[in-house]
C-alpha cells in the first residue's frame, strides 16, 4: 500500500482539520475541493501533496486508496457511493447521510465491495469517552439512571441544516454507544429564531427500555461555549466535560442518596479526577480510519453505528416537528438461523445460534434458547420453553405446558402429552398439566413422555418406552411402562451399581465419582 493513500473532499470548515492531521501522519496524498484557491492553498502549505478540483479525478487515481468526505451532508450519499464503486476504502464526516434508506444501502454496498465504510464520530475517539465507556461497563458507576448533555455555542450558524443535525450526533453517538440499546420513543422542541425554518436551538428527550432517559441540548445562540456529558448511576456520578483542562475533563462524584424515615437524604462528596492521556481525539480519529485499512477490520465508528444514530436523529426531527411522542423502531438482531420453509412467529423469542430446520413451526410465546438444534418438522409451542443447547430431532412436538431446561436431547419422532385424559368432543385447555425435562437429560426415538411428570437431571429414556411416572436424576429407563434398570453417568456411560443400597462407581470416560445411597445417585464432591 502506497504510504501517501488519502484523499480528503473538502477542504473547508472542518475538512481543513482532516487534511492537517492525515498529512502529519504521512497519508495524505489528494486534497480535493471545489476551490481552485483553497487547493492551491493547501499544496502550497503541505508540500508534495496533490491538489484537484474534480472528485472525478480521486476515484480515477488508483493510489488513492482511502477518500475523506468533509462535504455538506446532502452530498455525502452519492460520493460515498461513487467511492465504494471505485474500490476506495470512505471515511465520511457525520452524519453519515440524510436517508436511512441511503445509509443501508452503503452498508449493503460496503460489504459487497469488501471495503471499510467509517463515520466522523469524533467523540469515540476521545479518551474521556473511552475510559467512561469503561467505567460503565465494569460497573464503576452502577446502574445508569440519567444522562444529559449540553453543547452550546455562539459559533458557526448554518443555513445548510438545523442545529440539531449539526450539533447532536456527536451526542446521540456517545449515548447509544455508552448505554448499548437504542431509545424506545423520542420527544423534542426547539426554537427557530434567526430562520423561521431552521432550528436554533432543541432539546430532545430518548426514552429507553431499561428505564434510563436521556436529554440533549444542542444550540448555537448561546451566550459562551459548553460541552458538558453528565451521566447519573446509582453508585457514582460522571461528568465529561470537553471544554476544561485536560486534568479536569473526566470527574467522578461519587455522591449517595439514603433513606431516612422514608425521606431521601442526599450525600456531596469531593469530585475525583480521572487520569487520561492527553492526545488530540480527531488525530486518533484518521488514526483509526488508517489502521482499519490496513487490518481490513471495521472500525468502532462504522456504518452501522452511524446508522442507527441517522435513525435517532431523524426521529428527533420528527418529534421536533410534530411535537408528538415519536417511536423508534427497533432493529431485529436475527444472531439464529431458520431455513425458509421454517416458521417463526413475530411473538417467540430464539436464543443467538440457534439452528431451526425445515418445515418447523415456533409458535408465539415460546421461549428458545441459544445454541439449539431444533430439526425437520417440529413444533414448539405456543408458549413452550426450551433451555440453551437443547437438540431436538425430527417431528417432534413440544407443546404449551413443557419446559425442557438446557442441553435435553429429544430423539426422532418421541412424543409429548399435555392433557391427561384428552376428548376431541370435550376441550380441556384449562386442564394442561405441566412436564419438566431437567438438564442433560436424554429422551430416546419414539419414546412418550405422558404430562405432569418430571424427568430428572442426565436421566436416560431409552427408545420406545412410555414414562408415566417421575423420573430419578441419572436414571436408566426402558419399557411400557418405564421402569427403571440402571444408572447413567453425566457422559451417558451406563454405571455398575445396584438399583437400591449404597454403592459408588466412576464414569470411564470423566473419571467423575458417582454415589448412590437410599436409592437416590448423585456426583461425588
Amino acid at each position: 500500500m502506497h504510504s501517501k493513500h488519502i484523499a480528503v473532499i473538502g477542504a473547508g470548515y472542518w475538512g481543513k482539520n482532516l487534511v492537517r492531521n492525515f498529512y502529519n501522519l504521512g497519508a495524505l496524498r489528494t486534497v480535493c475541493d471545489i476551490s481552485q484557491e483553497a487547493v492551491r492553498k493547501f499544496t502550497d502549505q503541505y508540500p508534495g501533496t496533490i491538489g484537484c478540483c474534480a472528485y472525478s479525478e480521486v476515484l480515477a487515481d488508483e493510489a488513492v486508496q482511502g477518500v475523506v468526505l468533509a462535504t455538506p451532508a446532502i452530498a455525502h450519499a452519492q460520493q460515498a457511493k461513487d467511492a465504494l464503486l471505485a474500490g476506495k476504502d470512505v471515511y465520511v464526516e457525520k452524519p453519515l447521510c440524510l436517508s436511512e434508506a441511503e445509509g443501508a444501502e452503503l452498508i449493503t454496498l460496503a460489504e459487497k465491495q469488501g471495503r471499510i465504510l467509517m463515520v466522523g464520530h469524533l467523540l469515540w475517539y476521545h479518551p474521556a469517552v473511552l475510559k467512561l465507556k469503561e467505567l460503565i461497563d465494569a460497573g464503576g458507576l452502577g446502574r445508569i439512571q440519567y444522562i444529559y448533555s449540553n453543547r452550546l455555542n455562539l459559533g458557526k450558524l448554518r443555513r445548510e441544516e438545523n442545529v440539531l443535525w449539526s450539533f447532536a450526533p456527536h451526542d446521540i453517538s456517545v449515548i447509544l454507544g455508552l448505554l448499548g440499546e437504542m431509545p424506545e420513543s423520542i420527544q423534542a422542541q426547539g426554537g427557530n429564531y434567526l430562520h423561521r425554518k431552521i432550528a436554533d436551538t432543541t432539546v430532545s428527550l430518548l426514552n429507553f427500555a431499561s428505564g434510563v432517559r436521556a436529554h440533549i441540548f444542542v444550540s448555537w445562540l448561546h451566550p459562551f461555549k459548553e460541552q458538558k456529558l453528565v451521566v447519573v448511576g446509582d453508585k457514582k456520578m460522571a461528568v465529561f466535560d470537553d471544554t476544561a483542562p485536560w486534568p479536569d475533563k473526566l470527574l467522578l462524584y461519587p455522591h449517595s442518596v439514603e433513606w431516612a424515615g422514608n425521606i431521601p437524604v442526599a450525600h456531596k462528596a469531593e469530585a475525583a479526577r480521572v487520569p487520561l492521556p492527553e492526545g488530540e481525539p480527531l488525530l486518533a480519529e484518521c488514526q483509526a480510519f488508517l489502521d482499519a485499512i490496513a487490518s481490513r477490520k471495521p472500525p468502532y465508528t462504522d456504518g452501522k453505528e452511524g446508522l442507527n444514530v441517522l435513525k435517532v436523529l431523524n426521529r428527533c426531527q420528527q418529534a421536533l416537528e410534530s411535537g408528538a411522542t415519536v417511536a423508534v423502531e427497533q432493529a431485529e438482531e436475527k444472531s439464529w438461523q431458520a431455513h425458509p420453509s421454517a416458521i417463526v412467529d413475530k411473538a417467540a423469542v430464539i436464543g443467538h445460534s440457534t439452528k431451526i430446520w425445515h418445515f418447523s413451526h415456533i409458535l408465539a410465546g415460546s421461549e428458545i434458547g441459544p445454541e439449539c438444534s431444533i430439526g425437520q418438522n417440529v413444533v414448539i409451542g405456543p408458549k413452550a420453553k426450551v433451555g440453551k443447547g437443547c437438540k431436538i430431532q425430527n417431528n417432534v412436538s413440544v407443546y404449551e405446558g413443557v419446559t425442557l431446561e438446557d442441553y435435553v436431547f429429544c430423539g426422532p419422532s418421541m412424543v409429548f402429552t399435555n392433557v391427561y385424559n384428552p376428548r376431541c368432543e370435550f376441550p380441556r385447555k384449562n386442564e394442561y398439566r405441566q412436564t419438566l425435562v431437567k438438564r442433560g437429560a436424554t429422551l430416546g426415538a419414539n419414546c412418550t413422555v405422558v404430562c405432569g411428570i418430571t424427568v430428572g437431571s442426565y436421566a436416560f429414556v431409552g427408545a420406545g418406552a412410555v414414562v408415566t411416572a417421575d423420573v430419578p436424576d441419572f436414571a436408566l429407563m426402558v419399557g411400557c411402562p418405564a421402569r427403571q434398570i440402571g444408572w447413567m453417568s453425566r457422559f451417558g456411560e451406563r454405571l455398575d451399581l445396584p438399583l437400591t443400597g449404597d454403592g459408588e462407581a466412576v464414569c470411564p470416560h470423566t473419571g467423575e465419582k458417582y454415589q448412590i445411597a437410599e436409592g437416590k445417585l448423585r456426583l461425588a464432591a
